[in-house]
């Protein structure tokens, strides 16, 4: 075979050059009939399917052999048509290699016509596509992701939402439950005096006595409730001090015993000291004593009342470097899913119905006074089986020189 010569510019160029030119393209191309008969296909085809040409020229009904099953109907309508005479751009489909791998290839076609215009048939382009449909999937893939991170983010700005509108509403609640405690509270005063005054001047043996000490009771209920109102908007006024939370938590014990053994039930408490060093001891808190007391006596009365007779309040302190833990659980009659998320709005309980008694002020003031102190309480329970109440709190307010 004679080989080539070397062309300059201008020189006409043989057909030879023309056939080279197809056989070294680096995409796989092929030469069909106007019947769709193979006539011609380059060495590239090797190279995407590991069949040689002469291995394609032997085949029947080509590509479809060399066309992954899922696909072959789809490209062999895509061939009548261009046997047809269309031209169309970028199909894709995947090829099928003799190792039984695949790989995305783009085919592309136009009808082959003479100096004449007699068609000759059409020709096929196909190109290596995989790195584009992989960069495809995962684009597609960071899409999905991203439309997730929109939804969890709109979820908690509508969360978010929710939850300042209800701290707006809770913030003038308070508010006004101070301007009404406040206003409340000193004809309260003049009725106790007074009446402290009219009680000391009459016998105890007159007509209906008995019942100046329930009277007395009740102002001192009112005076209580209003207290609590107070406390929904007051800003806390008390100092954290140093203090032995286990010795708190006895006075608590012991402040509960009367309603504890009137309903008899038990209260046991556990303490644990998870701490390892600091400036602080095992057992010692840098908090607000009285409102910790008073959260802890709240939470304990409630959890006696919600307890049948015979049951036991249990009352667990865990102490850690940074943390103070406190959980006060009991085994009463739980409280429904349809309520538990609004046990600590201002004037809910559920001691209305199951005990006949409760302002609903207790757990939103212990909420405020935690919070106030840069702490969290959470509720877990399972109806007619236990109730937990979950405070943490940081060990000490101040740091401690």
């Amino acid at each position: 075979m004679n080989s080539l010569p070397i062309l300059r510019r201008g020189d006409p160029i043989p057909s030879e050059y023309f056939r080279l030119i197809a056989g070294f393209t680096y995409d796989w191309e092929s030469w069909l009939s106007n019947e769709g008969e193979v006539l011609w296909v380059n060495e590239a085809v090797q190279r995407f399917t590991g069949y040689t040409p002469n291995e394609c020229l032997a085949m029947d009904d080509y590509p479809l052999p060399l066309v992954a099953p899922e696909d072959r109907i789809r490209i062999a309508r895509c061939f009548d048509e261009a046997r047809s005479g269309s031209t169309e751009n970028n199909i894709e489909f995947r090829a099928m290699h003799r190792d039984q791998t695949q790989c995305w290839i783009a085919v592309s076609w136009q009808p082959m016509v003479d100096a004449d215009g007699r068609s000759l048939g059409f020709r096929t382009s196909m190109r290596d596509v995989s790195e584009i449909q992989e960069l495809r999937e995962k684009l597609f893939l960071q899409n999905e992701h991203l439309e997730q991170l929109v939804q969890e983010r709109t979820a908690q700005i509508a969360k978010l939402e929710k939850h300042r509108l209800k701290m707006e509403k809770l913030a003038a609640l308070g508010e006004l439950a101070a301007g009404v405690a406040h206003e409340i509270n000193n004809p309260l005063a003049g009725i106790r005096n007074a009446f402290t005054l009219f009680k000391r001047h009459l016998p105890s043996d007159v007509r209906h006595y008995d019942k100046l000490e329930l009277i007395d009771e009740e102002i001192e209920r009112i005076s209580g409730i209003t207290h609590q109102m107070y406390q929904l908007y007051r800003p806390s006024r008390q100092e954290a001090s140093l203090f032995s939370i286990s010795k708190l938590l006895a006075e608590v014990v012991t402040l509960s015993n009367p309603l504890s053994q009137k309903c008899k039930v038990a209260v046991v408490t556990k303490f644990e000291s998870l701490k390892t060093s600091g400036p602080l001891g095992e057992d010692e808190v840098l908090l607000r004593s009285g409102e910790l007391k008073q959260v802890l006596l709240n939470l304990v009365r409630n959890a006696i009342q919600a307890s049948c007779s015979g049951q036991q309040v249990t009352v667990c302190v865990t102490t850690q470097p940074d943390e103070l833990r406190i959980v006060v659980s009991d085994s009463g009659h739980g409280i429904s899913e349809s309520v538990i998320s609004k046990i600590f709005d201002p004037f809910f309980s559920t001691k209305v119905e199951t005990i006949g008694q409760g302002m609903g002020l207790g757990l939103s003031v212990s909420r405020s006074i935690i919070e106030a102190m840069k702490g969290t309480i959470d509720v877990t329970s399972d109806p007619n089986t236990c109730t937990a109440f979950v405070v943490r709190l940081p060990r000490q307010l101040t740091s401690i020189q």
